[in-house]
């Protein structure tokens, strides 16, 4: 599978399966929602929660998508670089926010001071996910 057809295919979709790996070795898996910008897959998450703990020890993610309508899917392999989580309405991690917002809801939001102190209240940073390879088939 050519990794360019592939992720020109994955940005016509947003939702996936966000695969890392435990302590232990063991997959553990996410639904999640994800935003492709320039060849980067970008996922919003929280500090606090497994997949984020287990990309700080190890990089190495999975990006699984699928599509039963049309018996197709893709799994990418590839390495995740953690932003800084938003810690005021100005900062960078913060801007990314908001375009990541815009992008995967398709509109502005109502209210971007309360979006971003929203943000910053639950700790949120991206997950930046370079693809290096993509195993798979699209019908």
């Amino acid at each position: 599978m050519d990794l360019q057809t592939a992720i020109d295919w994955a940005g016509a979709r947003s939702h996936a399966v966000f695969i890392t790996l435990r302590k232990d070795g063991r997959a553990q898996s996410s639904d999640i929602t994800y935003d492709l910008k320039h060849g980067l897959f970008r996922i919003s998450l929280t500090t606090r929660t497994a997949k984020a703990h287990n990309m700080r020890r190890d990089p190495r993610v999975v990006l699984h998508l699928s599509d039963r309508d049309a018996w197709s899917y893709l799994s990418f392999d590839g390495t995740v670089e953690l932003t800084d989580p938003t810690t005021d309405p100005g900062d960078a991690t913060s801007d990314a926010l908001v375009d990541y917002f815009e992008r995967v809801a398709g509109k502005s939001h109502p209210d971007w001071h309360e979006y971003r102190q929203a943000m910053i209240d639950e700790r949120r940073l991206l997950a930046l996910f370079t693809p290096a390879s993509v195993v798979g088939q699209i019908r």
